[in-house]
């Protein structure tokens, strides 16, 4: 009889292990960490700006494009952080110390004009601040479909009117 309840004891572990021995083996998706929305986060080992959930939203054909962003820096010292899009004269952004400069939210977009990258695809951005090498990141270039993207979409810029010249003679009378 003891072989017995020391047979089902056996057992018993043998399926509650089974059952969940498998977690203790496989990563815990809680500890693995991500961007929660449709940017990306960018952390500068080497500098002191962090940029959080940075994204681009493009217009149809991929010319222009905002740089959507919040750039925090949490030092005590004004610090400034150079974007350099590949081809691309570099963005520069000077953010106060212990504040958050959103582009997007409280601020205007940065607006990158030649941006040659199609909604749905990824640029590689450098991200550098103070005296560090930065960080090349893929930032994702969105579209307008989704309601709340769609106020961010870069307007095309309108060719500056030529003037028509205009006669300013009178003109003749008729007879």
């Amino acid at each position: 009889m003891k072989s017995r309840l020391v047979a089902s004891a056996a057992i018993s572990a043998l399926v509650l292990l089974g059952a969940t021995g498998c977690t203790f083996i496989s990563p815990q998706a809680t500890t693995i960490e991500y961007s929660a929305s449709d940017g990306v986060n960018v952390s500068d080992s080497d500098g002191p700006i962090d940029v959080r959930n940075a994204f681009i939203v493009a217009n149809e054909d991929g010319s222009v494009g905002n740089f959507i962003g919040a750039v925090v820096n949490p030092t005590t010292e004004k610090a400034t952080l150079t974007m350099t899009v590949p081809g691309l004269d570099p963005f520069t952004v000077s953010v106060p110390a212990g504040k958050t400069v959103s582009f997007g939210a409280d601020e205007e977009p940065l607006r990158i004009d030649g941006l040659d990258t199609m909604p749905g695809a990824t640029i590689e951005i450098h991200f550098q601040s103070g005296d560090g090498a930065g960080t090349k990141t893929e930032v994702p270039v969105l579209d307008g479909a989704l309601p709340y993207y769609a106020d961010l979409v870069p307007a095309a810029e309108e060719p500056t009117p030529t003037p028509v010249p205009t006669d300013t003679a009178a003109p003749a009378p008729q007879e």
